[in-house]
């Protein structure tokens, strides 16, 4: 199967998921679904979870879930019944991430600027033990207003961190508006080439460009600054703040679907 093909899967189960619990952040999860396609379908060492020498991935948008469950499921690697039950009462899949519910989650997330510095431990570890592993990282750019990602963006590259890769996914939307009205963080690439990372940006929809940025060899930390639009996908939802929170009917799930299906 084609990653395109992988990626219109994923997003046609969110939605489908996003409608079932009535919940929100669908705009969130469609934006970074390329991103896990390319890491969880091209990338990613995950065989066995019991593993410590596999590859970690963290979510630390952890209000994106529903990109992280559809992917899994997409993976097989969530069951189907664990996958519908999403959001629902007695279900097993909550709207933030919680690492007790499959153990393809390796953290739980929702409190948002915890996951760099929590894969800098994971990062630091693999090198004590002499692992050749990697981790990745994907964080929005709302949440790199948080200081603790620049506490340990500073850190990383001093403790030698070269097998620690850190995507953003900027989509420039967050649950109030534009992330560089709001509080500017750019730009992205300066900040972090100043922490001596090695820094890439790509368009964080186009696989080629992931795949490339994903796969060189790094003596540093890497960042790889994914420009991306918020609702990816369904065109009524692409670049609308409003789809942080809106609920998603039968009717817009119905024509979303729709979309995706005509894009192939």
């Amino acid at each position: 199967m084609s990653l395109k093909q992988t990626a219109v899967n994923i997003r046609k189960n969110i939605l489908k998921i996003a409608n079932s619990s009535k919940g929100p952040h669908t705009g969130t999860a469609l934006s970074c679904v390329d991103m896990l396609t390319i890491l969880y379908f091209k990338t990613l060492n995950i065989e066995s979870f019991k593993n410590e020498n596999r590859d970690i991935f963290i979510m630390s948008k952890g209000h994106g879930a529903m990109a992280l469950y559809a992917t899994l499921y997409e993976k097989n690697l969530l069951k189907e019944e664990d996958f519908l039950s999403y959001y629902q009462n007695g279900g097993k899949l909550p709207a933030h991430l919680d690492r007790d519910t499959n153990e393809a989650i390796e953290v739980s997330s929702g409190s948002l600027g915890h996951g760099l510095p929590q894969a800098l431990g994971f990062a630091y570890s693999k090198k004590l033990k002499n692992l050749d592993s990697h981790v990745y990282v994907l964080m929005g750019d709302g949440e790199s207003q948080e200081g603790s990602i620049w506490e340990a963006a500073m850190l990383a590259p001093k403790m030698g961190l070269d097998n620690l890769t850190v995507l953003v996914d900027r989509n420039n939307l967050q649950g109030y508006g534009r992330p560089t009205e709001l509080v500017s963080f750019e730009s992205l690439d300066e900040k972090f080439k100043s922490f001596n990372w090695n820094v890439f940006r790509v368009n964080g929809h186009d696989f080629d460009e992931l795949e490339k940025a994903l796969h060189v060899k790094s003596d540093r930390p890497k960042a790889i600054i994914c420009d991306t639009v918020k609702g990816k996908g369904v065109s009524f939802m692409e670049d609308e703040m409003k789809w942080h929170y809106f609920i998603v009917t039968d009717e817009f799930m119905k024509q979303g679907i729709k979309e995706l299906e005509e894009s192939l």
